[in-house]
C-alpha cells in the first residue's frame, strides 16, 4: 500500500477525520466495519471510534478493490485475506547476527535496567 503518504503524520483518527483523509462518508466507514473485521477501531473514554493509521490504510485499500478494482465486497474480502496470507508466508528477513546473540543482549539490557531500577527505588 503506497497511501500512506496521504494519511497525516498521527497514530489515531477521529472517524471524521477518517472519512476526510480516505474521502468515504462515515456511515459507508462503519459498515465496512462490520464486513471487513480487519478494519477494527478502537472505542475512545467518550465511546467515540479511534481509528489507527492501519486501520485507514486498510480502508485506503478496501476503497481502491472497491471502486477502482471494481472487486464485489465478497471479492474484496477474499482479496484482503489472500494479501494477509501471502504476508504471513513470505520470507523472514536475514538477521545478521545468530539468535543467541540477541537473546544475550536482550538478558544483559534487562539486567542493567534492573539494576537500574533498584537504585531509582532504593534513592
Amino acid at each position: 500500500m503506497t497511501t500512506s503518504r496521504l494519511i497525516p503524520d498521527k497514530l489515531y483518527f477521529k472517524i471524521g477525520e477518517a472519512a476526510n483523509i480516505t474521502k468515504v462518508k462515515p456511515h459507508v466507514l462503519r459498515y465496512w466495519e462490520s464486513e471487513f473485521k480487519i478494519v477494527n477501531p478502537k472505542k475512545s473514554r467518550s465511546r467515540q471510534r479511534v481509528y489507527s493509521r492501519r486501520d485507514v490504510e486498510l480502508v485506503l485499500e478496501i476503497k481502491r478493490l472497491l471502486y477502482k478494482e471494481k472487486y464485489t465486497l465478497e471479492g474484496a474480502k477474499k482479496k484482503i485475506l489472500d494479501m494477509r496470507l501471502s504476508k504471513e508466508k513470505s520470507p523472514q528477513m536475514k538477521l545478521p547476527y545468530s539468535e543467541e546473540r540477541y537473546k544475550n543482549a536482550l538478558r544483559a539490557i534487562k539486567k542493567e535496567l534492573d539494576s537500574i531500577k533498584k537504585i531509582l527505588v532504593n534513592s
